[in-house]
């Protein structure tokens, strides 16, 4: 059984080290889950993603439960069909839709997803919209294919969002992503809930984007939209295609936090990335890796090597007969078969 130590990170580690094990069958034991974090041990969408991952596969599972700090995972064939997951509070749908999307890599046929409650926009996460405009398109260089529909958006604090998704098993070919190439497109939504339509939330964050971005001399087409949702929120999302690569960039509406501060701040980091010649933003950078492996090689430039990209580079490598190498001059992140 393979162990892994889940106090060198957060949830990533539990969702690769899963997913890994369902795609390789073997099984595994991830133990002092979180345990540097203010709350300890699984919170709801960790235990969620990991319920998915185990009726995904037909794993015998034990630890399953809130707060638990250990989960033994024996996995068994990945056969693939509908999963359902429901997320009781605000945790992010992204977070649970990780791990299934690796793990369907080895289903006997196409994995359908949906997801009930949960936020599409909340904290410390990359939006739906991050997963269904910058990594389906990164990942699908590599021959992966998939799909998402959201029925409902949710907000930090109270989620209540709807998705339904389809992943297919697929064997992956290796990708070498070394320059961005050329600016292609920078384009948005700007989105809020219909409770905040009436202050005119979504064009406010939409011409303080546009504003700021036009400014620093990058055109954008950003759109506005409302939704129906169980609480007021908002979030402005961009994604960026060049040549070779897609990065994206987004910001969340808070109390207290203006509409005009949402849309400068999320213009702010896509000219960071422009203006930096980054080819794949930093949720891109460690996401991207099991696909890598899984795929047998690869390589890309990396712009700021982030503590979640060497630990996931060392759970991957557990799992699968692969070698990752940093080249920290040239700034490259190769993997090769071992």
């Amino acid at each position: 059984m393979i162990e892994i130590n889940g106090a060198e990170g957060g949830g990533q580690i539990l969702r690769t080290a899963l997913a890994l094990s369902a795609v390789t069958g073997e099984p595994c034991k991830v133990t002092n889950i979180r345990k540097g974090r203010p709350n300890p041990g699984m919170q709801a969408q960790h235990l969620e993603a990991a319920n998915a991952l185990a009726q995904l596969c037909n794993a015998e599972a034990s630890g399953l439960a809130m707060h638990s700090t250990e989960i033994g995972f024996i996995p068994h064939e990945i056969k693939g069909g509908q999963i359902s997951v429901e997320i009781p509070t605000a945790g992010s749908v992204s977070l649970v839709m990780q791990g299934i999307m690796i793990a369907a890599l080895g289903a006997r046929k196409g994995v359908s997803l949906h997801v009930s409650g949960g936020a599409t926009h909340g904290k410390w996460a990359p939006p739906v919209t991050y997963v269904t405009n910058v990594l389906l398109p990164l990942i699908g260089k590599m021959g992966y294919e998939g799909y998402i529909d959201v029925e409902n958006y949710g907000y930090y604090p109270r989620g209540g969002a709807e998705i339904s998704c389809s992943f297919f098993p697929k064997n992956l070919k290796p990708v070498e992503i070394l320059e961005r190439g050329r600016i292609l497109s920078v384009e948005g939504i700007s989105h809020a809930s219909k409770l905040l339509e009436k202050g005119r939330v979504a064009e406010r964050q939409k011409k303080s984007c546009s504003d700021f971005m036009e400014k620093s001399g990058f055109e954008c087409k950003i759109f506005d939209s409302y939704f129906s949702t169980s609480c007021g929120g908002s979030a402005v999302d961009l994604w960026i295609k060049t040549e070779n690569s897609f990065l994206g960039a987004d910001s969340l509406g808070e109390r207290g936090k203006s509409a005009e501060e949402v849309g400068k701040e999320v213009a702010k980091k896509s000219v960071h990335l422009l203006q930096s010649g980054a080819v794949l933003d930093e949720h891109a950078e460690d996401q991207i890796l099991p696909y890598m492996a899984l795929a047998g090689s690869g390589h890309f430039r990396y712009h700021h090597l982030t503590q979640h990209t060497r630990t996931n580079i060392s759970v991957i490598e557990k799992f699968l007969h692969v070698k990752f190498s940093l080249d920290e001059e040239e700034k490259i992140i190769s993997c090769e078969k071992s």
